[in-house]
């Protein structure tokens, strides 16, 4: 059994990715070119934005944005405290300050009133200006978007939406990546829509940050490659990676979404009563990055991981550590907020086996494993 299984679906796109990649080789044109152009034209179509400019990985995708709005030293950026390290990581880079917020219990994602508390803590201690807020749509799901712009619009903050995680979800039938100020998203492999190496992408409805993100791509370039503005970066998506995304984008949008959302719709209802299954809103709908049950504590979750692992079924802790706590951003000021959602989280969280091509005999093994790991002695 494959966690996220590329294999599966490399087997059901293989005519139309060889093809790709066969046309990318014959042409020589390997950086830029057609197949570039097509996909940000059809990934803007589908997000439903004006722009999308391609890059090299979600991590630049995210740098760029906040190179967009020049954000820098004695500048705050709110970040979720339970995610992937980029998305603070790249608020560093720049010079400026990650101020971390806790997550919602049942979504992981962003909490508006943590939000609000950072946000009230910074402007009292007034060393920072806060400037822009960063919500993950966390495991595929889109983060609370509604409630968190009346906050950011209540402090006049830009919304980067991180969407790595999450293309393909919705709010009210309005698509992931659309509903920041600028939103990004990745294309690594095991991502919802992810090629066979790194990728990114940045969406937004803003001319001007569309044109400054594109000369940042490429050194900073002006009306030609050797006319250099601005320092910028290296950063572009290559054309085989836009050839392999083509049918792949094709697949996602025509089954992929509906079918992973089958596949958690089943683990939700098998495990009902049994362990604490993800929550989705209404009105929500998730691309299911991951499938991420909570168990009572770290070692039921620890032991049941390594149960799973004896009947050769891969799981996955994401995450076992706060931000907050992460060496690189030690020192930071907490601003008064209280992280205990995020810090039992990393204690009990399990994502579990699940892509669009997954079986219903997989589903229902995981299901009978787990069953039978919490029905047992060992499951306190």
């Amino acid at each position: 059994m494959e966690f996220r299984d590329l294999k599966k679906q490399y087997a059901a796109l293989k005519n139309d990715i060889d093809r790709q990649i066969d046309e990318v080789i014959a042409s020589s044109r390997f950086i830029g070119g057609s197949k570039v152009s097509e996909l940000e034209e059809k990934l803007a179509a589908y997000v439903g934005v004006k722009h999308c400019v391609t890059c090299g990985n979600g991590t630049d995708a995210l740098e760029l944005a906040l190179m967009a709005w020049g954000i820098g030293e004695g500048d705050a950026v709110f970040v979720p405290d339970f995610t992937f390290f980029s998305s603070g990581e790249v608020v560093a880079i720049l010079g400026a300050t990650p101020v971390f917020v806790d997550v919602d219990e049942d979504t992981f994602n962003m909490d508006a009133a943590s939000l609000e508390k950072a946000i009230t803590g910074v402007v009292a201690d007034g060393k920072l200006r806060p400037r822009v807020v960063v919500p993950v749509d966390l495991f595929g799901l889109p983060a609370n978007f509604p409630e968190i712009r009346k906050v950011a619009d209540k402090y006049g903050l830009k919304i980067l939406e991180d969407g790595a995680q999450g293309f393909g979800g919705e709010i009210n039938g309005q698509k992931a990546c659309s509903f920041g100020d600028i939103s990004t998203t990745s294309f690594f492999p095991a991502k919802p829509l992810g090629c066979y190496g790194d990728g990114g992408a940045i969406f937004t409805n803003d001319d001007e940050a569309a044109e400054l993100i594109r000369s940042y791509c490429v050194h900073g370039k002006g009306k030609m490659k050797y006319d250099n503005v601005r320092i910028g970066m290296n950063s572009r998506l290559d054309s085989i990676q836009a050839g392999i995304l083509l049918p792949k984008l094709a697949a996602f949008a025509e089954y992929e979404v509906a079918d992973v959302n089958s596949a958690a719709a089943k683990y939700t209802e098998l495990l009902k009563g049994t362990v604490a299954t993800p929550v989705v809103p209404e009105g929500f709908l998730s691309s299911w990055a991951q499938y991420t049950i909570k168990l009572e504590n770290r070692e039921q979750r620890d032991a049941l991981q390594a149960c799973l692992k004896e009947r050769s079924i891969p799981s996955m802790i994401y995450y076992p550590k706060q931000m907050h706590n992460q060496e690189a951003f030690s020192g930071e000021n907490d601003y008064g907020v209280d992280y205990s959602v995020t810090n039992r989280l990393c204690d009990t969280v399990l994502s579990l086996p699940i892509h669009p091509y997954i079986s219903d005999d997989d589903v229902n093994e995981v299901v009978s494993v787990i069953k039978e790991f919490l029905g047992s002695k060992h499951a306190g």
